[in-house]
């Protein structure tokens, strides 16, 4: 791995050395591929803009989600900032391969573009998906291979749903609320077995290496992670196919009540993703775990079901006469 460890430092310092009034501009558009920005764009969509679009956006971006943070605790790859100081323009703390950010972008953007079938919205697709990745280059956080890496996983993430959705759907839509459940659990357990799996089978990390010392952070950081995604597909599943069979909302109305039901379910939102990080403790890590799931299952049982439920009952949103059995995730 060292030729590419090598090509991936040289290629981030020479283009700070030859751009460096780029510093900025990749900082914001690093800034948009946080978790944050996701929190605020994907309940917009699905509560107040196109609630089909917005559950199956939601799902598959957490999806991948999970296999990104699968591969990173696979791989431990390093970060070229941790071999190189010098080229530290931003800070990470899990392990480099593959690129979040940039699967994020792929998985993101890719699907509003093949969804809204609009040519702005694919320039902005093909813009954002591209910039993403050279942020993530340019500021030292990731390798020229992650960021690959980082699209192919996005690639075949979105192919997987376009088969999915061509085969699939339907029918699965059409299946009773008990099995569409079912498969909503079965889902994020599926991923959890094969991360332990994955886990017994490659041991411990090699702690001989020149950045050893970010390791610690790394391992930590991976299984929060894994247990962020368990926790989030587990919620989003349940919420979203409760949602279909019990509540039937519909995304549109008057744009005031669009814009108050938006500002009532992110002040929930926001209180149940930060307000329960600060109240549930982090030590002993088994239990930070298990309330880390808590955390993200009620966050997005809120965002796919009870805030619907809520929007419906304080008649900021309709509610369908005939159960939305359409296409359920």
């Amino acid at each position: 791995m060292e030729p590419f460890f090598d090509f991936g430092l040289e290629v981030a310092r020479q283009w700070q050395i030859a751009y460096p009034q780029l510093a900025e501009f990749f900082r914001f558009i690093s800034l948009l591929g946080q978790e944050e920005f996701y929190l605020v764009w994907l309940p917009l969509i699905y509560w107040c803009l196109d609630k089909r679009l917005g559950k199956h956006l939601a799902y598959v971006f957490l999806a991948a989600h999970g296999l990104n943070s699968l591969g990173k605790h696979s791989f431990r790859g390093p970060r070229p900032f941790w071999l190189d100081s010098s080229v530290g323009l931003g800070k990470e703390v899990s392990y480099g391969v593959p690129s979040g950010h940039t699967e994020s972008a792929m998985v993101f953007y890719g699907l509003l573009a093949f969804w809204l079938k609009r040519r702005w919205m694919t320039l902005l697709a093909l813009f954002m998906i591209v910039a993403m990745g050279l942020s993530r280059i340019y500021l030292g956080v990731h390798f020229v291979h992650d960021v690959a890496a980082g699209y192919l996983v996005g690639a075949v993430v979105l192919v997987g749903y376009f088969v999915w959705r061509r085969y699939w759907a339907v029918q699965f839509s059409k299946r009773i609320l008990g099995q569409r459940l079912l498969a909503a659990i079965l889902v994020p357990l599926g991923l959890a077995l094969v991360y332990m799996v994955v886990r017994l089978f490659i041991g411990e990390p090699d702690t001989a290496v020149s950045w050893a010392k970010f390791i610690p952070d790394a391992e930590l950081e991976g299984i929060e992670a894994m247990a962020t995604a368990f926790g989030s597909l587990l919620g989003l599943g349940i919420g979203v196919n409760l949602e279909a069979s019990r509540v039937c909302f519909k995304s549109g109305g008057a744009v005031w009540k669009r814009i108050v039901r938006y500002l009532v379910g992110m002040v929930v939102t926001v209180g149940l993703w930060a307000g329960l990080k600060i109240i549930f403790p982090t030590d002993p890590l088994w239990l930070a775990l298990f309330l880390r799931i808590v955390r993200y299952t009620l966050l997005l049982l809120w965002v796919g079901y009870y805030g619907p439920l809520v929007f419906v009952r304080l008649g900021l949103a309709e509610a369908q006469t005939k159960p939305d059995v359409r296409v359920a995730l």
